[in-house]
């Protein structure tokens, strides 16, 4: 029948029942044919599933059986399985047409300009460009080419290049990294990552399940903001900021992180992070007894510039998510079931002393998703999240607002907050994101042929900051343990709540997603944007 789903135009399901010796119908035969056009100028392409089912046995098993076991086993190779393997398992013969595809695909890889084509098909939608050939299959990627060429701030241009071994090199160890410079700021950076997998993996190190130890050296540079959003910091489509974001800070980190995921959804993190901060551009690390110490030679030498701050970390965090299911790219691994609800419970602990750490705190912080369906009224997306910082810190160890300062849409952030523009010790947000999936837009005639789909939200954020971590107070003049907050950061009115408001059109072109965005309130600050439209490109069925 005729879909409204993406890209498909007419889809059609055949099962067969067979009976039983016994007298029980079971399905033999469940096959699907799907006819799919990408646009109008294009052929139509026809999919087709087809599913045997057999030897049914309806013996009780022992419970015994389950016990302590996973309720499926899978293997590493399960998805990249050789010819060989089909010949021997493929429960309905392929056709005539169907066999000669791989002459048919042969052919094409021997066009003049063939190989270029799809060289640059891959890398534009993989991000990442492979090293190998099908006969010696990959065994380092180069990429995310979205990263190669962006800017900032303190580097001007920025250039980079970037490369992650596969498990084509080893199913257990990985290795990524980078190299980068900035042109203007005349500093070269690097990152380098590596991970040793407990499970044999098809491809990279974060397919689920995820146990692994990985040790992480970087030196870049970054803004207080870039922590909060998705996508890599040097994509280049988020270099483009509707806002001037000119504090910034380089960082030193060394980090060791553990992760074990469990069947049924539950995901367990330690890590421990040493890391230096030092400021820069029109940000300033400024304790506010600086004065005092300023006869000190050393202090004087410290604070040369614009600041810098030590801090070693020691975190845990307990992730659930049943039946939380995942699509891996070369970039990212994907959640696919939305519908799984997501509670997420951390802890970060400050030690002061211990490599060299000069401060002593604690962190909690929780989040949770859920997603409500509503019929034919389209779903509901849910975000809650809570922290405290329970702590005498200084202010970059405090809250910062889930600032996004790109044109670019993405999911959990503010859209009009500016960069640090409040500090917390504590705060509560709440993001429900109504998808309407076309109620409206669908009884319009003509318009109705569009797939558009209305999109409203809401997001909000309370936040306080207590007494001892606020340097405005005169109580708090010339504390060691405090720093003056930088030009443009304010204190939130713990009881007025900063409050944002969504409405936009999904779907155009069926990829195409725009919003509107508008700031309610907070206005009269010298950081606020009233309005603004932002963009996304995401394919979605």
């Amino acid at each position: 029948k005729k879909s409204d789903v993406n890209f498909v135009d007419n889809l059609q399901i055949a099962q067969e029942y067979t009976q039983l010796p016994n007298g029980e119908w079971v399905l033999t035969v469940d096959d699907m044919f799907v006819e799919l056009s990408l646009t109008k100028f294009l052929s139509k392409a026809v999919v087709m599933r087809t599913t045997r089912q057999s030897e049914y046995a309806f013996d009780e098993i022992p419970k015994k059986l389950f016990k302590g076991k996973t309720r499926e086993r899978r293997e590493a190779d399960a998805m990249m399985r050789d010819q060989a393997f089909w010949e021997q398992y493929r429960a309905v013969d392929l056709s005539k047409s169907e066999s000669s595809m791989g002459d048919f695909i042969k052919g094409m890889e021997n066009m003049k300009g063939y190989k270029f084509i799809i060289f640059a098909a891959k890398a534009l939608i993989e991000n990442f460009v492979e090293t190998g050939s099908k006969k010696h299959p990959s065994k380092v990627d180069i990429g995310p080419v979205n990263t190669m060429i962006t800017k900032n701030f303190v580097d001007g241009l920025r250039t980079r290049i970037s490369a992650q071994t596969t498990a084509n090199l080893s199913k257990h160890w990985f290795l990524s990294g980078y190299y980068a410079h900035g042109w203007k700021s005349k500093k070269n950076y690097y990152k380098g990552e590596l991970t040793y997998s407990f499970n044999k993996k098809d491809y990279l190190p974060r397919e689920f399940p995820r146990r692994t130890l990985t040790f992480t050296s970087t030196y870049d540079v970054c803004s207080p903001s870039d922590k909060f959003v998705n996508t890599d910091k040097d994509n280049v489509f988020t270099a483009f900021k509707w806002s001037k974001v000119d504090k910034m800070m380089f960082y030193n980190r060394q980090k060791l992180a553990f992760e074990y995921e469990i069947e049924g959804g539950l995901k367990l993190e330690a890590g421990v992070k040493a890391e230096q901060l030092e400021a820069t551009g029109n940000l300033f690390f400024t304790p506010m007894n600086l004065e005092e110490q300023l006869p000190d030679p050393n202090i004087t030498e410290y604070f040369h510039g614009h600041g810098k701050l030590r801090t070693t970390e020691l975190s845990f965090g307990v992730r659930f998510a049943p039946g939380e299911t995942y699509i891996n790219t070369k970039q990212r691994r994907t959640p696919i079931n939305l519908d799984a609800p997501v509670f997420y419970l951390s802890h970060t602990i400050g030690m002061k002393g211990f490599l060299g750490g000069e401060h002593a705190y604690h962190f909690s912080e929780i989040k949770m998703y859920k997603r409500i369906w509503l019929n034919s009224w389209g779903k509901i997306d849910m975000f809650v999240k809570g922290g405290i910082q329970w702590s005498k810190v200084p202010y970059p160890l405090l809250i910062a607002p889930a600032a996004n300062l790109s044109y670019i849409v993405e999911d959990e952030t503010f859209n009009l907050v500016n960069n640090m523009e409040f500090l917390n010790d504590r705060y509560a947000s709440l993001d429900i994101a109504w998808d309407m999936n076309g109620k409206i837009f669908n009884r319009i005639p003509l318009l109705h042929k569009l797939k558009w789909r209305e999109y409203i939200g809401v997001k909000c954020l309370w936040g306080a900051l207590s007494d001892k971590n606020n340097p405005f107070l005169e109580q708090n003049a010339g504390d060691p343990g405090l720093m003056y907050f930088p030009e443009g950061v304010s204190v939130m009115d713990k009881k007025r709540p900063y409050v944002e408001l969504v409405a936009g059109i999904h779907n155009i072109f069926k990829l195409l997603h725009v919003e509107y965005v508008r700031r309610l309130n907070y206005l009269d600050l010298p950081t606020a944007h009233k309005h603004g439209v932002r963009f996304m490109l995401r394919m979605t069925f």
